[in-house]
């Protein structure tokens, strides 16, 4: 749990919360706003495409929300019905409490959000911070996830030390060190000019976890016995992918990797590159 406030000022959190609702108001297919309660506080879902469909959440990084799959949102709802979800203690609509990184905290609140919205099983792609989410997910309740698609997870191997230095050094400098984390985040990836406002904007207004995160062992990693789908890019400030990969490949009996090159940590748009291993 976090003893301070998430936002830097409760201004900072209604511009956040301004933006968010601009992207609800333009998602590209018809969609339905949902608060579930779990152990860990409520929690806001994006729900679109068929009910009938196959269910896919979808989990997002760590200083983002929902709002960040609304590039894919209509790809995958073609699909899938698709649960978008906020991260809890994330500039999102969840609660703003923090659940540990360090005990099953994120499993917990994870199967809740599934058994309140009544999903026995289900596909998780999560990016980064989302990524590790999953794992938590998956590597404790492997029979709940039919596969997994993990796009520069944090978990497998250590963050790079030279990113976590820059986001100390960047975190003393204001707005204008935001906009730099963002930069390094984002690499040579071209965004859309309002996802940077929006990423801009976060970074002013938001305090971003610093924590050490968990690195999961080789026996947790083991349990991941249904179908993976690793993605990265060459140039991750973040995410060491060169390590990850062969760690991965020695460890789970279903894993793929597909690596990017020149591509940084801001993966987006990689619908079509998952959908066919989702329906595979």
């Amino acid at each position: 749990m976090n003893a301070k406030p998430i936002y830097k000022s409760p201004a900072g959190k209604n511009e956040i919360m301004a933006l968010y609702d601009e992207v609800l108001a333009r998602w590209p297919v018809p969609h339905e706003e949902i608060f579930l309660p779990t152990r860990h506080g409520d929690t806001f879902v994006i729900s679109s495409g068929e009910k009938s469909a196959p269910p896919l959440i979808l989990l997002h990084g760590s200083a983002s929300n929902a709002a960040s799959w609304v590039a894919d949102a209509a790809a995958f709802s073609a699909h899938f019905h698709v649960l978008a979800v906020d991260l809890p203690g994330e500039p999102g609509k969840s609660a703003e409490n923090r659940p540990s990184w360090q005990g099953l905290d994120f499993a917990e609140w994870l199967e809740d959000v599934l058994d309140g919205l009544m999903i026995e099983k289900t596909a998780l792609v999560g990016i980064s911070q989302g990524g590790w989410t999953a794992l938590r997910f998956a590597t404790h309740r492997p029979d709940r996830v039919s596969k997994l698609v993990l796009l520069a997870p944090a978990g497998i191997a250590p963050a790079r030390a030279s990113f976590i230095l820059k986001a100390v050094f960047y975190r003393l400098l204001g707005k204008n060190g935001g906009e730099k984390m963002n930069q390094l985040v984002m690499g040579n990836q071209v965004m859309h000019p309002d996802a940077v406002r929006f990423m801009n904007t976060i970074m002013a207004h938001f305090s971003a976890r610093l924590e050490k995160e968990y690195v999961f062992t080789d026996d947790e990693l083991k349990r991941l016995t249904m179908p993976t789908l690793l993605m990265g890019g060459t140039e991750d400030a973040l995410i060491p992918v060169e390590k990850i990969v062969p760690r991965m490949r020695k460890l789970l009996p279903h894993f793929t990797a597909k690596i990017i090159p020149g591509m940084g940590h801001a993966l987006v748009n990689l619908s079509g590159s998952i959908i066919p291993f989702l329906n595979a």
